[in-house]
């Protein structure tokens, strides 16, 4: 979508442009540099119109982005939950399963988990 600055604009500029050029053509000073006083100020709208574009075209993009990455940030949530669901299930099957084994290992972690805190402490 083209800013409506930059239409003015250029229409203005455009305008200033033949005004300069007809006061050239019959001599007149006055309608001469009107026609350029007009022509730069076309010149300025038409830039300043440029750069509303230029934001609201990067505003676009960066909104497009910042939904792709809720997607992937919303996707990977998702699959991590599943990991873990399942990786609990196959846990609960294995002490299940295996009751004294399971029994053991935690205990162990238990003891390693309470040498590394009392190391820290040291």
């Amino acid at each position: 979508m083209v800013d409506t600055d930059r239409i003015t604009g250029a229409a203005q500029e455009l305008g200033g442009k033949i005004q300069g050029a007809v006061g050239d053509l019959v001599g007149s000073h006055r309608d001469s540099a009107e026609g350029r006083f007009r022509e730069a100020q076309g010149a300025a709208e038409n830039a300043y119109g440029q750069a509303k574009d230029t934001v609201r075209h990067a505003t676009d993009r960066a909104q497009d982005f910042a939904g792709e990455a809720q997607h992937y940030a919303e996707d990977a949530y998702e699959r991590g939950s599943r990991s873990l669901r399942h990786g609990a299930r196959q846990v609960g099957h294995q002490v299940a399963e295996y009751p004294l084994a399971s029994l053991v290992i935690a205990g162990l972690v238990g003891f390693g988990l309470g040498l590394l805190v009392n190391a820290n402490r040291d």
